[in-house]
């Protein structure tokens, strides 16, 4: 697979760093497999599953579930706001901004879900609801051209809807792990998260002095120091894309995730325990 293609933004990017483009018809794809395959977990759960704790705060199965829900339901609520057209400004929300902004909101996020599930008793069905009302407006979930309003200022569509696959597969795998069923990671969806954690770490923490290497999906350079130009580096932190996306989103601790062959740190300044997690 192709890594995602970086580009210069020359308007007003709010990082003004290099900013990763991702190939629509990618995107569009990995959202519907990602989505079937949640929805098919989803279904094979029993009563007693669905009260188990989710290993969120607070949630159990049900709870996730219906979060779960709401986070693709998302999509066409946000189409049905006014649109505004790309044209001489990029979007004010990169999808680095996004991701370590995300703990402001979590407390609305839990209230929200927690009255949404008070008032669906049956998560598999909420979930089926979301999946119809996205079908209709698929194509338009990964317009380029569209910048829609959202709580953090205004954002392309297409990079809203990555913000989605993230959701999706973060909480796929914790619906896996809280439940023990099997809950499919579609690869470019996974490839997606992976890309948009590592570089909200580089943007959380910018510098040179440790490479962060997701393979076969991401290296980044993240933290300040000594700038490395050629050979070998002397701060390397390694890991597969389930470890990562589980430390980045705080499933995980650095010093739980040391302890075990999926992570490898070596050099004096490849501790990523202060930066982590980016997304809240």
């Amino acid at each position: 697979m192709p890594p995602a293609r970086r580009t210069t933004s020359r308007s007003g990017n709010s990082s003004g760093r290099d900013r990763r483009t991702y190939d629509p018809n990618r995107i569009r794809t990995a959202l519907i497999n990602q989505v079937e395959a949640v929805a098919d977990a989803a279904h094979r759960l029993t009563p007693e599953q669905q009260t188990l704790p989710s290993g969120l705060p607070g949630w159990d199965v049900h709870h996730l579930l219906v979060h779960i829900a709401g986070q693709i339901d998302a999509v066409p609520r946000f189409l049905a706001r006014p649109e505004t057209e790309v044209t001489t400004k990029a979007p004010q929300v990169t999808l680095s901004r996004w991701a370590v902004s995300t703990a402001t909101v979590a407390e609305k996020l839990d209230a929200d879900t927690r009255k949404d599930a008070q008032s669906s008793p049956d998560g598999a069905a909420r979930i089926d609801q979301a999946v119809a009302d996205l079908e209709p407006v698929i194509e338009s979930a990964v317009r380029e051209d569209l910048l829609i309003p959202h709580g953090f200022g205004t954002m392309r569509m297409l990079d809203f809807t990555v913000t989605r696959l993230v959701e999706l597969v973060v909480h796929s795998d914790d619906l896996a792990r809280a439940t023990g069923v099997r809950v499919a990671l579609d690869r470019q969806a996974t490839a997606a998260t992976v890309r948009l954690l590592a570089d909200a770490l580089a943007a959380k923490a910018p510098g040179a002095s440790v490479e962060v290497r997701i393979p076969p999906f991401a290296v980044v350079q993240a933290i300040e120091g000594p700038r490395h130009t050629r050979g070998t580096p002397p701060n390397v932190v390694e890991t597969d894309p389930l470890t990562w996306i589980r430390l980045a989103t705080g499933r995980t601790t650095w010093a739980e995730a040391l302890g075990t062959p999926q992570l490898t740190a070596s050099g004096a300044r490849a501790d990523l325990s202060r930066v982590l997690p980016v997304l809240g």
